[in-house]
Protein backbone atom coordinates (compact mmCIF):
# COMPACT_ATOMS: atom_id res chain seq x y z
CA UNK A 1 0.00 0.00 0.00
CA UNK A 2 1.65 3.16 -0.91
CA UNK A 3 2.95 5.85 1.40
CA UNK A 4 3.54 9.15 -1.09
CA UNK A 5 5.22 12.07 0.71
CA UNK A 6 3.63 15.59 0.38
CA UNK A 7 5.77 18.82 1.08
CA UNK A 8 4.44 20.53 4.23
CA UNK A 9 2.41 18.09 5.45
CA UNK A 10 2.39 16.10 9.08
CA UNK A 11 4.38 12.92 9.53
CA UNK A 12 4.98 10.79 6.32
CA UNK A 13 3.68 13.00 4.23
CA UNK A 14 -0.16 13.02 5.42
CA UNK A 15 -2.24 15.82 6.72
CA UNK A 16 -4.12 12.98 8.57
CA UNK A 17 -4.46 9.26 8.79
CA UNK A 18 -7.40 8.64 9.88
CA UNK A 19 -8.82 4.69 11.24
CA UNK A 20 -11.41 3.16 9.02
CA UNK A 21 -12.54 -0.69 9.70
CA UNK A 22 -10.60 -1.88 6.20
CA UNK A 23 -7.05 0.23 6.75
CA UNK A 24 -5.60 3.88 7.87
CA UNK A 25 -6.62 6.28 5.33
CA UNK A 26 -3.60 8.58 4.78
CA UNK A 27 -4.90 11.93 3.62
CA UNK A 28 -2.67 14.07 1.49
CA UNK A 29 -3.87 17.91 0.66
CA UNK A 30 -2.18 21.07 -0.79
CA UNK A 31 -3.42 24.51 -1.24
CA UNK A 32 -7.08 23.86 -0.02
CA UNK A 33 -7.28 20.73 -1.92
CA UNK A 34 -7.36 16.89 -1.08
CA UNK A 35 -4.29 15.51 -3.45
CA UNK A 36 -4.55 11.80 -1.97
CA UNK A 37 -6.15 8.90 0.06
CA UNK A 38 -3.73 5.94 0.32
CA UNK A 39 -4.63 3.21 1.78
CA UNK A 40 -2.26 2.54 4.95
CA UNK A 41 -1.48 -1.27 6.68
CA UNK A 42 -4.36 -1.19 9.86
CA UNK A 43 -0.96 -1.42 12.31
CA UNK A 44 -0.33 2.20 11.26
CA UNK A 45 -1.25 5.03 13.65
CA UNK A 46 -4.34 7.22 12.98
CA UNK A 47 -2.94 11.02 13.12
CA UNK A 48 -5.34 14.24 13.59
CA UNK A 49 -5.73 16.20 11.14
CA UNK A 50 -3.30 19.17 10.45
CA UNK A 51 -5.60 21.40 8.58
CA UNK A 52 -9.04 22.47 7.63
CA UNK A 53 -9.40 20.53 4.31
CA UNK A 54 -8.20 17.12 6.27
CA UNK A 55 -10.77 17.61 8.78
CA UNK A 56 -13.31 18.35 6.25
CA UNK A 57 -11.76 15.15 4.50
CA UNK A 58 -12.04 12.97 7.72
CA UNK A 59 -15.64 14.10 8.63
CA UNK A 60 -17.32 12.78 5.11
CA UNK A 61 -15.24 9.53 5.69
CA UNK A 62 -17.03 9.42 8.93
CA UNK A 63 -20.54 10.03 6.75
CA UNK A 64 -19.46 7.48 4.13
CA UNK A 65 -18.76 4.95 6.42
CA UNK A 66 -22.26 5.38 7.88
CA UNK A 67 -23.85 5.72 5.11
CA UNK A 68 -22.22 3.64 1.66
CA UNK A 69 -24.45 6.19 -0.16
CA UNK A 70 -22.96 9.41 1.08
CA UNK A 71 -21.60 11.41 -1.48
CA UNK A 72 -18.33 13.10 -1.32
CA UNK A 73 -17.91 16.78 -1.90
CA UNK A 74 -14.17 18.03 -1.45
CA UNK A 75 -12.15 19.94 -3.15
CA UNK A 76 -10.17 17.70 -5.27
CA UNK A 77 -6.67 18.30 -7.06
CA UNK A 78 -5.78 14.85 -8.74
CA UNK A 79 -2.05 14.69 -10.33
CA UNK A 80 -2.60 13.12 -13.59
CA UNK A 81 -2.41 13.20 -17.14
CA UNK A 82 -5.24 14.68 -19.00
CA UNK A 83 -6.43 11.11 -19.84
CA UNK A 84 -6.46 9.76 -16.53
CA UNK A 85 -8.39 12.74 -15.23
CA UNK A 86 -10.81 11.78 -18.15
CA UNK A 87 -10.95 8.43 -16.83
CA UNK A 88 -11.49 9.78 -13.01
CA UNK A 89 -14.09 11.88 -14.16
CA UNK A 90 -16.42 9.02 -15.35
CA UNK A 91 -15.08 7.05 -12.24
CA UNK A 92 -16.13 9.47 -9.94
CA UNK A 93 -20.33 9.74 -11.70
CA UNK A 94 -20.66 6.13 -10.73
CA UNK A 95 -23.16 6.09 -7.99
CA UNK A 96 -22.62 4.42 -4.97
CA UNK A 97 -24.05 0.68 -5.04
CA UNK A 98 -23.41 0.05 -8.76
CA UNK A 99 -20.54 -0.49 -10.96
CA UNK A 100 -19.14 -0.43 -14.38
CA UNK A 101 -17.00 -2.63 -16.22
CA UNK A 102 -13.70 -1.26 -17.65
CA UNK A 103 -14.50 -2.43 -20.88
CA UNK A 104 -17.45 -0.15 -20.54
CA UNK A 105 -16.10 2.99 -19.62
CA UNK A 106 -13.35 2.39 -22.24
CA UNK A 107 -16.32 2.20 -24.91
CA UNK A 108 -17.44 6.03 -22.99
CA UNK A 109 -14.06 7.35 -23.75
CA UNK A 110 -12.62 5.72 -27.24
CA UNK A 111 -9.97 3.75 -25.76
CA UNK A 112 -8.59 0.22 -24.64
CA UNK A 113 -10.14 -1.34 -21.41
CA UNK A 114 -6.48 -1.58 -20.54
CA UNK A 115 -6.11 1.84 -20.48
CA UNK A 116 -9.27 2.68 -18.16
CA UNK A 117 -7.32 -0.10 -15.69
CA UNK A 118 -4.31 1.60 -15.69
CA UNK A 119 -5.98 4.92 -14.92
CA UNK A 120 -7.77 3.27 -12.33
CA UNK A 121 -4.61 1.64 -10.89
CA UNK A 122 -3.06 5.66 -10.71
CA UNK A 123 -6.36 7.25 -9.14
CA UNK A 124 -4.46 9.37 -6.50
CA UNK A 125 -7.51 9.92 -4.58
CA UNK A 126 -9.14 6.28 -3.80
CA UNK A 127 -12.39 6.20 -2.05
CA UNK A 128 -12.92 9.91 -2.82
CA UNK A 129 -12.52 8.70 -6.49
CA UNK A 130 -14.37 5.96 -6.32
CA UNK A 131 -12.17 3.27 -8.27
CA UNK A 132 -13.70 0.61 -6.51
CA UNK A 133 -16.97 0.94 -8.64
CA UNK A 134 -14.90 -0.40 -11.34
CA UNK A 135 -15.40 -3.87 -12.14
CA UNK A 136 -13.95 -7.01 -14.71
CA UNK A 137 -16.56 -8.38 -17.06
CA UNK A 138 -19.31 -10.12 -15.29
CA UNK A 139 -19.00 -8.59 -12.49
CA UNK A 140 -15.39 -9.88 -11.69
CA UNK A 141 -13.56 -7.49 -9.05
CA UNK A 142 -10.85 -6.93 -11.33
CA UNK A 143 -8.06 -5.37 -9.79
CA UNK A 144 -7.64 -2.90 -7.05
CA UNK A 145 -4.39 -0.62 -6.28
CA UNK A 146 -2.85 -2.41 -8.74
CA UNK A 147 -3.22 -6.14 -8.00
CA UNK A 148 -5.63 -9.03 -8.24
CA UNK A 149 -5.71 -10.98 -5.39
CA UNK A 150 -5.07 -10.20 -1.63
CA UNK A 151 -5.94 -7.71 0.98
CA UNK A 152 -6.63 -4.73 -1.67
CA UNK A 153 -9.08 -7.25 -3.33
CA UNK A 154 -11.33 -7.70 0.41
CA UNK A 155 -11.00 -3.93 0.14
CA UNK A 156 -12.65 -3.33 -2.64
CA UNK A 157 -15.32 -6.26 -1.92
CA UNK A 158 -15.78 -4.31 1.67
CA UNK A 159 -16.33 -1.03 0.08
CA UNK A 160 -18.87 -2.59 -2.60
CA UNK A 161 -21.00 -4.72 0.04
CA UNK A 162 -20.52 -1.50 2.04
CA UNK A 163 -22.05 0.84 -0.73
CA UNK A 164 -24.86 -2.25 -1.38
CA UNK A 165 -23.57 -3.32 -4.69
CA UNK A 166 -25.36 -6.55 -5.22
CA UNK A 167 -22.32 -9.18 -6.06
CA UNK A 168 -23.09 -11.83 -8.99
CA UNK A 169 -25.46 -10.21 -10.96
Amino acid sequence: MSERANKGAGPAGYAAKFRAPFAVLGIRTDRGAVTGVDYLPLSKRAAAPGDAVAERACRQVERYLDDGEFRFDLPLAPAGSAFQRRVWDRIAEIPAGESRTYGELARRLHTAAIAVGGACGANPIALVIPCHRVVGTHGSLGGFMGVTEGDPIAIKRWLLAHEGYRFGR
